[in-house]
């Protein structure tokens, strides 16, 4: 670690939640230090306080918090003390942040090479000319192939690790001295998400930038961190140096969120009591073609009823179109899948709607997947409502199955906006449960949420699947959560499945090299 003075220094730092709040901080008495060249990890569960601490070191608290007392010093500067017009100067030029969402951070209607271009332009820096020279630097800086093309792109057009490198090249642009990533990597499949993480280290190592990383995951952590900061409902519970902390921590919080992070050792899985044996999914030649594009090559598969198909790959893989066939939101252009028996590729009106019931989705953004003016009980029994029940059988219905996820039934009048991202993502499966279906598509379903709230959900589908003889098919990203909930795996690349076989199989012993540089690719694989 650098022997250097601190470039940012944090002393008794708290931010004070409005009356009514759960707790009477966002962050309590935080103290910390930054120096040139190291990446320190900030690492907690959901309402933690991470993402308020960022925040207010780039001075953009969210309307009703302030900070209620301590030391908040970039260099010589008093960050504590500055007025709007002063942040304006200092965001981007002294610190910087990469945001988690690149799609959401990036202008849609405007080329990726004029958005670079603009942070010169705010800050008054050099002439159109070469801010243009400037701009296609930082992309070839970024590794990022052929700048001329990609400066020339909307975001829509390139995949989520070149937006996100994008974004690293915007915050980098002036050169600031301290860089803040808020979960950079959350979305990315673990090929995109090594290169990131390998492109921050090359910051680290080259440039001496100072890096504040935020993340909940650990395997990322294993591979990047210099030091480690643990915090736990707006206080900091442990710091230290990342081998000490991944190895030897000493609160009985840390442990516990080491404990929670998922193994590659597959994980044994009794079958489903009183489950008839036979396919409850059968998949032949299905395919997808958009215009000139292969979006999905003819692919064939089954699921055992009870059982659970992980599917993963890298973004573009294919993995969400299939899904996205399979509960028919698009339309095949050949092929069949069949839900015990019931081919939803070639129903129509009436009966696909009354079959549609039997194959149901829990999305990976729960928020976006729930009517923020409905409440969860009323978004929960209207599903059950066009499962058949009648409106006072809905609502018992709803009730009912918020108990079962874990929510109280007293639940049922709150709105989105009231739960924590875990328990939205609960209230999706409750809403997918109340149509009574025989297959459950889970699409990237725990990636946003923090380990111990992810291993909750994944018990959650298992007990449920044990209980109710559900078929499950995981589309995710993550190889530690494919070794822990399913019973096969298959593997897709550019369309296509090039590996289908027992999780143990698959894991353990690939067959094919992308498979083998998909697990390679992993983070903090043997690290923790």
């Amino acid at each position: 670690m650098s022997a250097e003075p601190p470039i940012l220094s944090v002393k008794s730092l708290s931010v004070a939640l409005p009356a009514g709040a759960d707790r009477p901080f966002a962050i309590h008495d935080i103290s910390l230090d930054l120096r040139p060249a190291e990446i320190l990890c900030i690492v907690g569960e959901s309402g933690s306080g991470k993402s308020i601490l960022s925040s207010t070191l780039m001075g953009a608290l969210p309307r009703g918090l302030a900070i209620h007392g301590g030391d908040l010093t970039l260099g010589d500067i008093d960050l504590t003390a500055q007025s709007e017009r002063a942040w304006r100067d200092i965001r981007g030029r002294r610190i910087a942040m990469i945001p988690q969402e690149p799609m959401a951070a990036l202008n849609p209607s405007a080329k990726v090479g004029r958005q670079i271009e603009e942070v010169f332009a705010i800050h008054g820096h050099l002439t159109p000319q070469a801010r243009r020279a400037e701009a296609l630097r930082l992309i070839q800086d970024m590794h990022l192939p052929d700048p001329e093309r990609i400066a020339a792109s909307y975001p829509h057009q390139l995949s989520g690790g070149q937006c996100q490198r994008i974004c690293i090249a915007m915050a980098l642009a002036l050169n600031p001295d301290v860089l803040i990533a808020d979960e950079p990597t959350t979305a990315l499949d673990v090929t995109s998400q090594a290169q990131v993480l390998k492109l921050i280290c090359e910051l680290r190592d080259v440039h001496r930038q100072a890096v504040l990383f935020i993340t909940h995951d650990l395997g990322v952590v294993a591979d990047i961190a210099d030091r480690i900061a643990v915090m736990e409902k707006g206080r900091l519970v442990e710091i230290g140096a990342a081998e000490d902390i991944l190895k030897r921590p000493l609160q009985p919080y840390t442990k516990a969120l080491i404990a929670a992070v998922p193994s590659f050792e597959p994980k044994p899985r009794a079958p489903a009591p009183n489950t008839k044996p036979g396919h409850c999914l059968e998949v032949e030649g299905l395919s997808k073609t958009y215009g000139r594009t292969r979006a999905l090559k003819p692919a064939s598969l089954t699921v055992e009823r009870a059982t659970t198909l992980a599917v993963v790959g890298e973004s573009g893989s294919g993995k969400s179109t299939l899904a996205r066939l399979l509960v028919r939101l698009i339309e095949p252009s050949d092929g069949s899948a069949l839900v015990n028996g019931h081919d939803l590729a070639r129903l129509r009106g009436l009966a696909l709607r009354q079959a549609r019931r039997r194959i149901q989705m829990i999305f990976q953004d729960p928020f976006g997947a729930l009517n923020p003016r409905r409440s969860v009980g009323a978004t929960i029994a209207r599903a059950a409502e066009l499962a058949g029940c009648t409106r006072q059988e809905a609502q018992a219905c709803a009730k009912a199955l918020l108990e079962r996820v874990g929510l109280s039934a007293a639940a049922y009048a709150r709105r989105p906006a009231a739960f924590s991202g875990g328990q939205r993502q609960r209230v999706g499966i409750a809403r997918a449960l109340a149509m009574r279906p025989d297959v459950l598509i889970a699409d990237e379903s725990v990636s946003a949420l923090d380990v111990s709230v992810q291993a909750q959900v994944l018990n959650l589908l298992r007990e449920l699947q044990l209980e109710l003889g559900l078929t499950i098919v995981f589309i995710t990203h993550d190889l530690r959560v494919a070794a822990q909930i399913s019973d096969r795996v298959a593997v897709m690349r550019s369309g296509e499945i090039v590996e289908l076989a027992d999780t143990a199989s698959v894991i353990l012993a690939p067959q094919h090299p992308y498979t083998r540089a998909l697990i390679a690719a992993a983070p903090g694989r043997g690290a923790i």
